[in-house]
């Protein structure tokens, strides 16, 4: 690989980025504006071909970069411009500070407001921390016989059940097992929460216990889902305009089917953004991409926002967004943007 190789096959990258065609030598010159000929370059391409670092879907065709040629690009090649201009900042900061700061909405609403930035598809987690908590349980009667059940997480989220009974719930019974789940389950680590602590809770209500079981029930399993973090697909009508995706689709819209698993899926595994190819994935998914950037939200917590689209994406136009992005939703979900604002 040396120079002149290593121009050629930015050159691929960039004008394949562009068009979505196989490159051809003619082309290539012209935007090269090197002092070497088409067959010059023709040798050049075959040898990149041969390295494996270009295909040529047809016979007569030109080059396109091949997996292993984008990930050399990524890892060698690739020149990120100077960032955002104050003027593109400024536009997703007021996009931020029209979003709910509540975690999940704020998470899916960054997500949505991310792809209709880009016009590819997002996908963003709340934060994830084995620490959190429900740190206060409210029960409101939705119905003669249903009891919705929310949980205040000490992240400031909220979580939500709706309980099933076999009599009657009345507003004195909502009163009555929000006193019991605040004495008996607030504060309470998931691993903590057993059958006797549950059974402990049930009796405390009295003779209206056994009845309001479900409602506890309920409770419960809002604190066994408190540490887990959710995450949001949006923009997934855009996955539709890449055909080389289309053989992926299933895989992915099974993969997000599985909050817990889609999160792990975009989380880079160090703190830089990271860009997965979908060759490299434990699943292969030829010719996708996952561009993802974890995010700090304070107290130890993180989460991740991430891109995906075909491996073909203006990676340097992107990946200053992501990052912004990444970095506005973590502000938010600690409460900065908020304490800024007051």
């Amino acid at each position: 690989m040396d120079d002149r190789k290593q121009r050629v096959l930015e050159a691929i990258v960039a004008l394949y980025t562009q068009g979505g065609e196989p490159v051809g030598s003619g082309l290539l010159s012209q935007y090269l504006d090197m002092a070497v000929s088409s067959a010059t370059l023709r040798n050049e391409m075959a040898a990149l071909t041969k390295l494996g670092l270009l295909e040529q879907p047809h016979t007569s065709a030109g080059r396109v970069p091949s997996a292993k040629g984008y990930r050399y690009y990524l890892d060698h090649l690739m020149q990120l411009k100077a960032g955002l201009t104050p003027r593109q900042k400024a536009q997703i900061d007021q996009v931020f500070a029209r979003l709910d700061y509540e975690p999940d909405k704020l998470a899916e609403g960054a997500a949505k407001a991310l792809a209709e930035h880009t016009g590819y598809t997002v996908a963003a987690t709340t934060p994830r921390s084995d620490d959190l908590r429900i740190a206060h349980f409210e029960v409101v009667q939705v119905g003669r016989y249903s009891a919705a059940v929310l949980g205040v997480t000490s992240a400031g989220g909220v979580r939500t059940r709706v309980a099933r009974l076999e009599t009657c719930f009345s507003r004195q019974d909502a009163q009555l097992v929000a006193m019991a789940l605040n004495r008996g389950l607030a504060f309470i680590a998931p691993a903590d929460l057993s059958a006797q602590r549950l059974a402990s809770v049930t009796a405390s209500m009295g003779e209206r216990g056994p009845a309001l079981y479900p409602v506890v029930q309920a409770a419960a399993a809002l604190l066994s889902e408190a540490a887990k973090a959710r995450t949001y697909l949006e923009g997934q009508q855009y996955l539709l305009r890449w055909p080389q995706l289309e053989g992926c689709l299933p895989g992915v819209l099974e993969l997000f089917a599985d909050q817990e698993k889609a999160g792990r899926f975009i989380t880079p595994p160090t703190g830089r953004t990271s860009v997965l190819l979908g060759e490299d994935m434990e699943n292969p998914m030829p010719g996708l991409c996952v561009m993802g950037k974890r995010y700090l939200a304070g107290g130890g917590l993180t989460g991740a926002i991430a891109l995906l689209g075909p491996v073909r994406m203006p990676f340097e136009q992107l990946i200053p967004i992501l990052e912004y992005y990444a970095l506005k939703l973590g502000e938010c979900m600690a409460g900065k943007a908020q304490e800024d604002n007051t």
